[in-house]
């Protein structure tokens, strides 16, 4: 039998995810499949790439936008659909802390999202965790945002990146042939 590495719990042991804050998180497909949506490319530099989504990353779009009415302590600070992963910034505002046991977590937010796209469409196409990142302060939180804002063009970069990468190992493997 193979040994497995041991999975670490993500999230912060001693901290309350429910308790009023911003957070970041990132959550993906399972086998990072590229379902969601895809990055179209401006037709000049000062066009930025733009999210189309597919019918799945609508679905999950749709979803997302219910946070509010699920839970109207929860807003939406920023979010973006990529072709196989969502970030979405969160921040919880519960007047006056509200009661513990009444408040949701960021993990029921989470869960709810992606349980409502399973339901929608039939089967499950997340990874069963996701990443977080409680936000500190404000600039944590402006850099936060310019992060998922910029996202897309990221992914332009990275692709071409790869792509060009692909390019030069053909072409030396093809020179030392």
């Amino acid at each position: 039998m193979t040994d497995l590495p041991i999975r670490r719990h993500p999230r912060l042991k001693s901290y309350d995810y429910s308790q009023n804050g911003a957070y970041f998180v990132t959550f993906c497909t399972a086998g990072k499949e590229k379902i969601l949506s895809k990055i179209r490319v401006g037709r000049d530099a000062l066009i930025p790439p733009r999210v189309e989504l597919t019918e799945i990353g609508a679905v999950v779009a749709q979803a997302i936008g219910k946070t509010k009415a699920a839970y109207p302590t929860v807003q939406l600070a920023s979010s973006v659909i990529m072709p196989n992963h969502v970030h979405l910034l969160l921040t919880f505002d519960h007047p006056d802390g509200g009661m513990r046991a009444s408040r949701p977590t960021l993990a029921m937010v989470v869960r709810a999202i992606k349980t409502s796209v399973t339901r929608q469409i039939g089967h499950s196409i997340w990874q069963d965790s996701f990443y977080e990142h409680v936000i500190r302060n404000e600039e944590d939180f402006l850099n936060t945002m310019a992060y998922i804002q910029n996202n897309p063009a990221k992914w332009i970069l990275q692709k071409k990146e790869n792509s060009d990468f692909e390019r030069r190992e053909r072409y030396d493997t093809i020179q030392n042939a």
